[in-house]
């Protein structure tokens, strides 16, 4: 389900997860699913999800898509695909495929992060913009990323394409999902918790979001982004899906220097309904800053229509806020979908 049709009244009660929010940490065995985990993690969320009156509000008012004025840029929205630059084991490189999905070159392995390759997903009119990598285009995938289970980030038909020995990096309480779909290298990691594949280290942190696949499991599971490390301490930050606050200081005080932040900008209005899940473009570079990270790359956004804000309006506003904050234009690489850009050592 996408975030318009999945915030809905909480189905289950804040169940005490036993485990306080950044109670995990240290590395853990690589490969390694539990059967321990609390049967809700709601205790972990920063801010309660929408009740009775909120979805009431929300059909009286109807705001979950753009008008045709706000549709009317889709043809200008940026999209310049382009074939994938090598990278060495020393190189960082980057590929936005489109919405969260990215294709990340970091310490020699080819990493997935939220792979989306399906034209729709559930709830959601068809992507505006093409995939910007074909499948059949990309490297072997050494291992892919989740940051949790709502439908525009979790896809199993784009999973399906995987080989079922591919290695996955996944949130608490989700390992049960992918060993279903027989998945055989699952890693199920806390917060602050992480594990090593041939020498990134992959570290699970904190978001301001929460986590649905079904009627019935409502923070069942956990949510989150993710921290590549390589051999020479350079770091990637993707941030999966979030709100804004607290976590991304702490993030960048564990993490100092981090060299790419990809930070999400769309699906934000309105602000009443998507405030606390997903930041703005002026928040992501408020987040941007509090990481301490050196360069950001936008994503989530001109890929799938999710909220109402116009489809190009993401973009004008995120550099506008990069701009009033005078940080250096070269440092914000507001990519189109399908293009590169590569960190050389």
């Amino acid at each position: 389900m996408t975030e318009q049709t999945e915030r809905a009244p909480r189905d289950t009660p804040v169940v005490p997860s036993g485990r306080p929010p950044g109670a995990g940490g240290g590395l853990q065995p690589l490969g390694r699913t539990r059967d321990d985990w609390p049967r809700s993690f709601a205790d972990r969320l920063t801010a309660p999800l929408p009740g009775l009156r909120a979805m009431a509000r929300l059909a009286r008012e109807g705001a979950v898509r753009p008008g045709p004025d706000g549709l009317r840029d889709i043809p200008l929205l940026p999209f310049a695909p382009g074939p994938l630059p090598s990278a060495g084991p020393e190189t960082l490189a980057v590929t936005w495929a489109g919405h969260a999905s990215w294709i990340l070159r970091v310490g020699g392995l080819t990493v997935l992060t939220d792979p989306v390759w399906s034209r729709r997903i559930l709830g959601t009119p068809a992507r505006i913009t093409p995939v910007g990598v074909r499948w059949e285009d990309m490297p072997p995938v050494d291992a892919v990323v989740i940051s949790h289970n709502h439908f525009d980030h979790l896809d199993a038909p784009t999973l399906k394409r995987l080989p079922r020995d591919t290695p996955v990096f996944v949130p608490a309480g989700l390992g049960r999902w992918f060993t279903r779909h027989r998945f055989g290298r699952v890693t199920e990691l806390d917060w602050w918790e992480a594990a090593e594949l041939d020498g990134v280290r992959f570290e699970f942190v904190p978001a301001h979001h929460w986590s649905k696949r079904t009627l019935l499991d409502t923070c069942r599971s956990l949510w989150g982004g993710w921290v590549l490390t390589d051999r020479a301490d350079r770091r990637i930050y993707f941030a999966g899906d979030t709100g804004y606050g607290h976590w991304f200081a702490e993030i960048g005080r564990r993490h100092p220097h981090i060299d790419l932040a990809l930070l999400p900008i769309g699906a934000y209005d309105p602000r009443w309904w998507l405030g606390d899940v997903h930041t703005d473009p002026e928040e992501a570079v408020r987040a941007f800053q509090d990481l301490g990270a050196r360069r950001m790359a936008p994503m989530h956004w001109a890929t799938f229509v999710l909220s109402s804000e116009p489809v190009l309006e993401p973009l004008t506003r995120v550099r506008a806020a990069w701009a009033r904050a005078r940080l250096p234009r070269e440092d914000l690489w507001d990519l189109p979908v399908g293009a590169s850009r590569v960190l050389a050592p």
